[in-house]
Parts: structure tokens; C-alpha cells; sequence
């Protein structure tokens, strides 16, 4: 499992040019899966995402988690996260799990981060425009293997 995890002022997801969500601030999370994937992994990337500190403290250092400041979690699915680019110039996306099997995840995922923090999600497989702000600029990976 990975995850790209972008600290937000505002961000939202747009599908068929309809607003689907937004955040005011919090974090944006691209995430995607592979057929190793359980939900152990799940259970470890969403105890990384709610306590990385990431956001400022009263002095301007990266000291807080997001269950320490608020805000919300907008969270995408982005199967292209597992692209194999090692061989010619095309991407090969055969280590990306499968839809009908990743939506699964994706929404157990999702359903866990909620337990702990307001969590807005994308529309699984759909073509989404997304309007990330992101603050600092701050963007980190994360992987569970």
C-alpha cells in the first residue's frame, strides 16, 4: 500500500464537473494498493496518517498531528501510485490491484480513518479533477512494506 500524503489549505474533487467533496484544511491522501495488501497494512498507514506530525506548532515546527489541529482528510483513490516505468516509456500498472478487489480496501481504509477523523472521499475509478492547495509545500510517502 502507498500513499502520498500533501498537507492542505483547501482542496476538493470534482467528478462530471460536480463538486463530490472538499476540505478546508487537513491533509489530501493519494492512495493505492497491491495484491499483498491487508488490513494490517490499512490498520499501520492509518495510525501513520492521523499521527504524523506534520503541522506547525506555536513556534513554527512541524510538531503536530492532524488529531492535534483538526481539520479533515480528503482521500483519493490512485491506483497509478503502483506504475512500473522501468521499461520503455509506457507505464505498466500489473502491480496495482484490481478494482473490484481495491475498492474493498480503499473503503475499509476510508471507513477506519473516519473512526478517528472526518474523512471525505473521491469516487472510486471515476476520471477526478482534483484542486489540491498544498500548504508548505508539504508532501510525504508512505508505505506499508
Amino acid at each position: 500500500m502507498k500513499i502520498i500524503v500533501q498537507r492542505s489549505k483547501y482542496s476538493s474533487v470534482i467528478v462530471n464537473d460536480s463538486l463530490v467533496n472538499e476540505i478546508n484544511s487537513g491533509l489530501v491522501l493519494l492512495v493505492s494498493f497491491t495484491s499483498s495488501d491487508t488490513e494490517s497494512d490499512l490498520d499501520y498507514l492509518v495510525n501513520k496518517v492521523i499521527n504524523l506530525r506534520i503541522f506547525d506548532d506555536e513556534n513554527g515546527i512541524m510538531n503536530k498531528s492532524i488529531l492535534d489541529v483538526g481539520g479533515e482528510i480528503l482521500s483519493i483513490s490512485q491506483f497509478t501510485l503502483y506504475a512500473d516505468t522501468t521499461k520503455g516509456h509506457r507505464p505498466s500498472y500489473i502491480n496495482a490491484l484490481k478494482g473490484e478487489e481495491a475498492i474493498k480496501l480503499y473503503e475499509l481504509f476510508n471507513e477506519k480513518l473516519n473512526k478517528h477523523i472526518v474523512t471525505k472521499p473521491g469516487i472510486f475509478g471515476e476520471e477526478m479533477i482534483l484542486n489540491i492547495t498544498n500548504d508548505g509545500p508539504v508532501t510525504i510517502m508512505l508505505e506499508s512494506k
